[in-house]
């Protein structure tokens, strides 16, 4: 069973009618526990409700919250959503909350230290005290995964560069893909060009990108796998990066070829898509039949 443990915050996206249990680095442990993997998650909640429901859901999808820490001075995350006519998020992300006062532990850096791979994302590092932890974390981490999620006003070009450079496996959507590369001087125009330009830049040889209801393009080892994406009825796009990102990795991790990769995270990245919140239940035979409906 492979062994990962994830970085950063845990909280609730506020849509209009409900509130669903988010974050990234949430959703990715979610999926990752989905598939069979052995998952840890290090965070930090408040002393409330919403951190105990949020203890409550991660128990019940057993996920190991030995290390989410209890912050008596910060609430727990809260997100409010914003979705438009095509169901595409845009997000206000209050601040300061617990998840940005992730304090370091020895036991924090074994768990990470004994995994095979550690997921982190950019916007844990928006406050100094969760950032400092995050890079003590890389230091000992056997296997890097760096989920870019740039939220204005919550990054620096600096902070990006060093995540990246410290990374073994970037994931970008196509957005923040041409972002980063102008930001690093880049000249081209197409997604390759670019995805191999930061691959160089960086000194990482695994790096994905996804593109919406276009599908993704793997980098892996100096070569490039594709897919063109599912066509579904798109309820509303939180997470879906999330799951395709979770559902990639553990395929790769678990030796699982590039090509059947890809194809199999563009899946259950579409299938979120077309469900509503960041964590429906999908199980394989619910994925092995959308990818073969004939």
């Amino acid at each position: 069973m492979t062994k990962i443990t994830c970085f950063g915050e845990v909280l609730w996206d506020i849509f209009p009618k409900q509130k669903k249990i988010g974050g990234a680095p949430l959703n990715v442990a979610s999926r990752l526990k989905s598939f069979g993997n052995d998952v840890t998650m290090i965070s930090a909640i408040g002393s409330d409700d919403l951190g105990e429901k949020l203890i409550d859901y991660l128990t019940e999808n057993d996920i190991n919250t030995t290390y989410i820490q209890t912050l008596n001075n910060y609430k727990t995350g809260e997100v409010k959503v914003i979705l438009n006519e095509k169901g595409s998020a845009t997000y206000e992300i209050m601040y300061p909350r617990s998840w940005d006062k992730i304090s370091l532990n020895q036991d924090c850096k074994e768990v990470v230290k004994n995994a095979d791979a550690f997921v982190f994302g950019s916007l844990v590092a928006r406050d100094a005290i969760s950032r400092k932890t995050l890079y003590e974390l890389l230091e000992v981490a056997k296997y890097k995964i760096f989920d870019l999620n740039l939220r204005t006003p919550y990054y620096t070009k600096d902070v990006l560069i060093y995540l990246m450079e410290k990374a073994d496996f970037i994931k970008f959507n196509d957005d923040e893909l041409y972002e980063v590369s102008k930001c690093l001087g880049s000249r081209y125009n197409s997604l390759e060009q670019n995805l191999k330009f930061i691959a160089a830049k960086t000194n990482t040889k695994h790096m994905c990108v996804t593109k919406g209801s276009h599908g993704a393009v793997l980098l892996y080892n100096d070569c490039l796998f594709y897919n063109s994406g599912f066509l579904v009825e798109v309820k509303d796009t939180v997470g879906a990066g999330d799951s395709f990102l979770a559902s990639l990795i553990s395929q790769l991790l678990n030796k699982t070829e590039p090509q059947k990769a890809i194809d199999f995270a563009c899946a259950v990245g579409a299938l979120v898509a077309q469900s509503e919140g960041a964590n429906p239940k999908i199980s394989f035979l619910e994925i092995e039949v959308f990818m073969n409906p004939d």
